[in-house]
C-alpha cells in the first residue's frame, strides 16, 4: 500500500452509522402515491442509488417518525439481510432530497472532510472491502450480517488523501457512467424493436388500419412507410391464437426448431465445474436474469471433459434460449457457443426455417407461458414437451424480411454495445482493487489504459 496512506476505522471517518426501521414500521398499507421514497435492494445494483426505478412512498409525517432511518445526498447505503453485500451512495444528482431506507438496509454518513462516499463505495465493492464486509455473515436462515452497525464501525479501511480519493472515484465513476449509458441505450433499442413487433405481430396495426379504412395508398401512418402496407392483408381470420392476419401460419416450436435442453453434471464431482473463462460457458437461470438481450457472462464453466462425458449439448452462437423451470420466461440470445443447465431450452432452427433470432426473441418475450400450464406442485415449471408445443405465429416471408431489416440492425447495435460494456466492466474490475489498495497510483492509470486499448 502507498506509504502516505493512512489506515482508519469507519467510526473515525463517519458522522453516523445507523440501521433502517423495524420491519413493522414500513408495511404495504403505509404506502402512499407520493411522499418520501423508500430505498430497497432493487435500487442498489450499481455504485449509485438508482432513483430512475420505481419507488414506494410513505408520508412526510411517517418519515418524521422514522427520522433515524432518513438518508440524504452523500449517504452510503448497505444491505445487511437477504441480498447482502449491496452498497451504493446517494449522488448529488439524486431526484429526491430525502429518502427512507427499508428494514434490510443500514447506512453510513461520511465526514466529508475525511472521506468521500464514492471512495467508500469503491472500497466496499472491491474484493478486499467486500470480504471484510461479509466476514461477519450468518448463513442461518436468511443470510445476514451480524450486528451490522457495530461491525461496520469497527472495520479498518485504507485512507488516501482527499485529492487522490477524488481522482480514484473519478476514474471508476467515469467507467460506471459509460457502462450505465450503454445499458440505457440498449434498453431504448430493445424497446423500439419490441414496440414494432407488438404493432405488427401482436396488435396487427397495419392490418387493422387497412380494415378500418385508416390507410389509403400514398398515405403514411406513424411507424410504417406507406409502401410496406402493401405487404399486409386487409383481413383477420380465426385461429387457435385468436384472430391473425389472413395468409399467416402457426407452427409448433418443435416443428420448426430443434428444441434442446441443457444438462448439469453431478455436483459431487466438483472438478467438472470451473471459474476459468478458457473452459466452456455454462448458463443458469440467474445468468439469464443478469444478462441483457445477448448472454455472454456466466458464473460457471464446464470443462471439455465434462461436456464430453455427460453429453451436454453445445448451443451455437445467435441461438435463442428460454428458462422454463422455477423462473419461467427469461429469454436471451447466445453471444457465443455456450452450454446450459436443464432448466433452459434452446431453439436451433431446422432447415427451411426463416424465422430470425430477433423475431423469436421478441415473440417469446411477450408469450403467455401461463397458457402452457404448470407441471410442478412445488415450483412454477413447464416441461420440455410443453416448450416444443409453443405455437409460433409466422407472417408471410416478405413481412418477416421487412421486420428483420429493422430488427437485425437494432440487435447488431445491442450486441456491439453489450460487448463494449463487458470490456469496460472487466477494465473497471481490474482497476478497482489496484487503485483501492494503492498498488496502482492515479498517474499510472493512463499507461494502463493505453496498454489495454
Amino acid at each position: 500500500m502507498a506509504g502516505e496512506w493512512q489506515i482508519a476505522r469507519i467510526e473515525e471517518v463517519a458522522e453516523r452509522v445507523a440501521m433502517g426501521p423495524f420491519g413493522s414500521s414500513i408495511k404495504v398499507e403505509t404506502f402512499v402515491p407520493e411522499g418520501v421514497p423508500v430505498i430497497s435492494g432493487q435500487h442498489l445494483h450499481g455504485s449509485r442509488v438508482d432513483d430512475k426505478s420505481s419507488f414506494n412512498f410513505i408520508t412526510q409525517e411517517h418519515a418524521e417518525k422514522l427520522r433515524n432511518a432518513n438518508v440524504q445526498c452523500g449517504d452510503v447505503i448497505f444491505t445487511h439481510a437477504g441480498n447482502i453485500g449491496q452498497v451504493a451512495y446517494i449522488p448529488p444528482t439524486s431526484v429526491y432530497k430525502r429518502y427512507v431506507i427499508s428494514q434490510r438496509q443500514f447506512y453510513l454518513r461520511p465526514d466529508f472532510t475525511k472521506v468521500l462516499p464514492e471512495f467508500l463505495v469503491a472500497y466496499f465493492r472491491s474484493p478486499e472491502g467486500r470480504h471484510k464486509l461479509l466476514a461477519n455473515t450468518s448463513q442461518v436462515g436468511v443470510p445476514s450480517i451480524a450486528q451490522p452497525v457495530t461491525y461496520l464501525r469497527s472495520l479498518e479501511i485504507p485512507l488516501p488523501p482527499l485529492p487522490e480519493q477524488r481522482a480514484i472515484a473519478h476514474i471508476l465513476g467515469t467507467l460506471d457512467d459509460k457502462i450505465e449509458n450503454l445499458r440505457r441505450q440498449n434498453e431504448t433499442l430493445e424497446a423500439m424493436a419490441r414496440a414494432l413487433f407488438k404493432a405488427w405481430f401482436v396488435d396487427f396495426e397495419p392490418v387493422r388500419a387497412k380494415m378500418e379504412g385508416r390507410w389509403r395508398r400514398g398515405e403514411t401512418l406513424p411507424g410504417l412507410p406507406a409502401h410496406l402496407y402493401d405487404l399486409f392483408p386487409d383481413r383477420l381470420v380465426e385461429s387457435e391464437l385468436g384472430e391473425i392476419p389472413e395468409g399467416w401460419t402457426i407452427a409448433r416450436a418443435g416443428e420448426i426448431y430443434d428444441v434442446g435442453i441443457g444438462k448439469t453434471p453431478p455436483r459431487k464431482e466438483s472438478h467438472w465445474f470451473s471459474k476459468n473463462p478458457k473452459d466452456i460457458p455454462w448458463m443458469s437461470i440467474k445468468d439469464l436474469g443478469n444478462s441483457g438481450v445477448y448472454i455472454s457472462e456466466v458464473s460457471e464453466y464446464l470443462t471439455a471433459e465434462a461436456v464430453e462425458r455427460f453429453r451436454v449439448r453445445r448451443i451455437p452462437a445467435n441461438t435463442v434460449v428460454l428458462s422454463f423451470k422455477l423462473t419461467v420466461g427469461r429469454v436471451a440470445i447466445t453471444d457465443s457457443e455456450m452450454l446450459s443447465n436443464e432448466a433452459i431450452a434452446h431453439f436451433i432452427p431446422k432447415e427451411g426455417n426463416k424465422v430470425s433470432a430477433p423475431y423469436l426473441y421478441c415473440y417469446l418475450k411477450q408469450f403467455d407461458y401461463g397458457s402452457l400450464g404448470s407441471t410442478s406442485s412445488i415450483a412454477t415449471a413447464v416441461n420440455s414437451d410443453s416448450i416444443r408445443s409453443i405455437p409460433i405465429l409466422a407472417p408471410v416471408e416478405t413481412i418477416g424480411e421487412a421486420f428483420d431489416v429493422f430488427a437485425n440492425k437494432s440487435f447488431a447495435q445491442i450486441r456491439s454495445k453489450q460487448r463494449e460494456s463487458h470490456f469496460l466492466s472487466q477494465l473497471r474490475d481490474t482497476l478497482l482493487p489496484k487503485l483501492i489498495s494503492g498498488e496502482m497510483r492515479v498517474p499510472d492509470v493512463d499507461k494502463f489504459m493505453e496498454a489495454m486499448a
